[in-house]
């Protein structure tokens, strides 16, 4: 939308860096793809010729958001998303970078698939695409990929995706494997055989249902074993979606201990509960599943103390063909690019978190867990940002929404705070023209 080469002023902006703790009132000077200067000052003796200028008549400008957890269907699954209907929903939601998952047809585990993404980015050229490379071949659990290979052609971190490494031994080989590259192994904390045929979370309301439930324990359990290789093995650990209090508790205690152990989280863990699930609602079924009160005000706590170091938004598109069909045939997961950063925000309006912190879940933090240079404001850095109001009230509209699928829990949800403008390496790529 805007010439690559330009060099823009953002006016009268609320700067935000949740990295170096910036909130003042200032400008921010963009030249091509980098952050040139920023400060209270800046234009203090105007704004020199040639410059385009963008008032932002008090409004926020911070890092766009990094999100480390989406999948998408392509390859093999166009219908549900591509990178390019990914792309635009995530410039519409305020995000700069994505990092995909590999449970793609075929599974990214060889160079080629990730050549393919790079190349798909390349044309598309909205946000910047990064990718996960499977940590075994297939996300069969067994053999481990070339992860030096791998790594070389762009792979961020290593994880199966949406399979959790199921096998104690590859995943200690995963680990140490891992460990030589410093990359993370990101894991899906379910014990399969645990959660297998379950369909929402154990309990009085899987029971009243006639549902078959997936205990917290598979999480837990799996979660337990894997900071026990952790520290067999070293490396460096993520898990991914962490959904229980005694969860975050592990993971506390690990971090306490010096483990190199992180975690993430997704919206619809501290936005919803079990209680979501009504009377059979399927966009409400997500892996793994949504929990109990209690356990949805720890993950909210674990946010709130950085125990839980990043919110992304684990985007799960489903056709209509795979999300209307009896609670028990349905496939699992929500779509979530649009609605990542108005929840995130929930938290901060909430007084759950205080701006910067919740900031930092989706910008600096998750950049920093895969060694990437984002999510800062920064003389030299990416002119990566998201223009925002924070206070502005709406409702989720998921008809109007830029991914194909449209299986979300939040429509009509009110909600507060909405993205403005989304620029990318000094373009802006989005606009909001309500």
């Amino acid at each position: 939308m805007s010439n690559a080469n330009a060099r823009v002023a953002y006016r009268n902006a609320r700067l935000l860096d949740p990295a170096s703790g910036l909130d003042q009132r200032g400008d921010l000077l963009t030249e091509g793809a980098k952050i040139a200067d920023f400060g209270p000052s800046l234009f203090a003796d105007g704004v020199p010729e040639g410059i385009e200028v963008v008032d932002l008549q008090g409004q926020c400008l911070a890092p766009g958001l990094v999100d480390m957890r989406v999948l998408i269907g392509e390859p093999g699954e166009e219908e549900k998303d591509t990178i390019k209907s990914a792309s635009r929903a995530a410039v519409a939601g305020g995000i700069t970078a994505v990092v995909l998952l590999p449970n793609t047809d075929p599974v990214t585990d060889e160079v080629a698939s990730l050549e393919f993404i790079a190349r798909r980015a390349r044309e598309v050229r909205l946000v910047k695409v990064f990718a996960y490379a499977a940590a075994t071949r297939g996300t069969d659990g067994n053999e481990i990929t070339e992860m030096g290979l791998l790594s070389r052609a762009g792979a961020v971190a290593f994880t199966d995706g949406t399979k959790a490494i199921a096998s104690a031994k590859a995943m200690r080989r995963a680990l140490s494997y891992a460990r030589t590259f410093d990359k993370l192994i990101v894991q899906h904390p379910e014990e399969p055989s645990l959660a297998s045929g379950g369909m929402m979370n154990s309990g009085e309301r899987a029971t009243r249902l006639g549902l078959v439930g997936i205990p917290r324990e598979a999480e837990i359990i799996m979660i337990e074993r894997d900071l026990r290789l952790l520290e067999l093995s070293g490396g460096r650990l993520h898990f991914a979606h962490v959904t229980t209090g005694e969860s975050v508790d592990l993971i506390r205690r690990a971090k306490a201990r010096g483990l190199k152990v992180t975690c993430d989280t997704a919206p619809h863990y501290f936005a919803l509960t079990e209680t979501d699930v009504g009377d059979y609602r399927t966009f409400a079924k997500v892996s793994p599943p949504l929990r109990g009160e209690m356990d949805r005000r720890a993950i909210v706590e674990g946010l709130a103390d950085g125990t839980i170091d990043a919110i992304a938004s684990d985007h799960t598109p489903q056709d209509q063909d795979q999300k209307r069909l009896p609670f028990a045939q349905a496939a699992c997961g929500v779509i979530g690019l649009e609605t990542l950063f108005p929840l995130t925000l929930e938290l901060v309006h909430k007084g759950a978190m205080p701006l910067l912190k919740a900031l930092a879940c989706v910008t600096v933090k998750p950049a920093e867990l895969l060694g990437l240079p984002l999510g800062r404001i920064a003389k030299g850095a990416p002119a990566d940002l998201i223009a925002f109001d924070l206070d502005v009230p709406w409702k989720v509209d998921v008809a109007a929404f830029k991914s194909k699928s449209k299986n979300s829990p939040f429509e009509d949800r009110p909600v507060q705070g909405r993205p403005l403008r989304t620029v990318v390496d000094g373009r802006t790529v989005w606009q909001f023209e309500g």
